[in-house]
């Protein structure tokens, strides 16, 4: 289904399949990397699913679905650019397209560094399904942790906490989480209750 949606969105500004094909094989390629636990295809097809909740709300489908496809898809943990990287990625890709919002699509990726209030409805929208995962069930968010620890495995513990913990602090700092009110009336509980929870267990 991923991938019949993502040549099914290429292929509206690409007539050529075999074009298409590559830059799906790419994305599958690196969401499926052996160093990859939780931003993986997984993660991209639970983002398209939660967007359907809003869907009457988003303002260009094609643009958001682009970002959804392309935010993750450079992802190294040892490197604080991965955003920047992605975004890039993404125009040298969709810029053989005749698709014509690719600066939108740009300041979305870069968006979901810093995970901060926009004046654009979909750039939140696109920030509030990146972090849908923070609200799920304490099973579910347990599960994502452990995920995450297993990216980050070539940092000992004692600089895995130090860092996992001031990203957390940081989102809790954003007060609310949630940029969109479906998000926030849905997650935004949860998501604090499972991030102080995981932040008293790195203490």
């Amino acid at each position: 289904m991923i991938k019949n949606n993502f040549l099914k969105l290429i292929g509206e500004y690409s007539a050529n399949p075999d074009y298409n094909m590559n830059c799906w094989k790419e994305i599958e390629k690196n969401y499926t990397s052996g160093s990859r636990y939780y931003h993986t295809l997984e993660h991209l097809s639970n983002m398209i699913n939660e967007m359907e909740n809003v869907e009457s709300e988003i303002q260009n489908k094609d643009a958001l679905l682009f970002s959804i496809y392309y935010h993750d898809i450079i992802y190294k943990a040892t490197k604080g650019n991965n955003e920047h990287q992605s975004a890039l990625l993404f125009k040298r890709r969709v810029s053989k397209t005749s698709f014509p919002h690719i600066a939108e699509c740009i300041a979305q990726i870069e968006a979901t560094k810093e995970h901060k209030l926009s004046s654009d409805k979909d750039t939140n929208i696109l920030l509030d399904l990146d972090l849908s995962i923070l609200g799920a069930s304490p099973e579910e968010y347990k599960r994502y942790c452990q995920n995450v620890r297993k990216e980050y495995w070539i940092y000992p513990n004692f600089i895995y906490k130090k860092g996992r913990k001031k990203a957390l602090k940081h989102i809790l700092e954003l007060d609310p989480i949630y940029k969109t009110e479906y998000f926030k009336d849905k997650y935004e509980a949860r998501a604090k209750e499972n991030l102080k929870d995981e932040l008293s267990q790195l203490s």
